[in-house]
């Protein structure tokens, strides 16, 4: 399989194996005109398999997002055709409007123009809890 090289982008790796789709969807990358490819299953080291996300465009990226969905993302910044600066999202403190509280019973359900917050509860296991009702978020409830 041969993918182009990025001269003026970002490439987002370290994915967890079967998650890039998601993270594709919620960066909106499908209404994008630049170049983008999502590399699934590929073979790592480190985790066995990762997805890999490649766009041939500079993107303002939310980091506490990508921190939130899997703290071990790596975001590569590229420019002529060179790495420039790589990062590793860490997870957030709180989160906001990204996850959503599950518990019908929380003020969030009930007040729409309320918004979702959520707070880092442990950071060991990445849980995430409402900052209303103390109901645990779960991890593929993104917005």
């Amino acid at each position: 399989m041969i993918i182009g090289s990025i001269v003026n982008g970002i490439v987002i790796d370290h994915i967890p194996a079967g998650r890039g789709m998601e993270l594709y969807h919620y960066l909106r990358l499908d209404g994008m005109e630049c170049e983008v490819a999502l590399i699934k299953n590929a073979a790592s080291g480190k985790y066995g398999r990762k997805d890999i996300l490649k766009v041939n465009e500079v993107l303002a990226l939310d980091y506490d997002i990508l921190g939130c969905i899997a703290p071990q993302i790596t975001v590569n910044i590229i420019r002529d055709g060179e790495r420039v600066e790589k990062l590793h999202p860490q997870l957030p403190e709180t989160i906001t409007g990204v996850l959503r509280c599950k518990n019908p019973r929380c003020i969030t359900s009930t007040e729409q123009e309320l918004g979702h917050v959520f707070r880092l509860a442990d950071r060991e296991r990445g849980i995430y809890r409402c900052i209303y009702c103390d109901t645990k978020a779960e991890k593929l409830s993104l917005i």
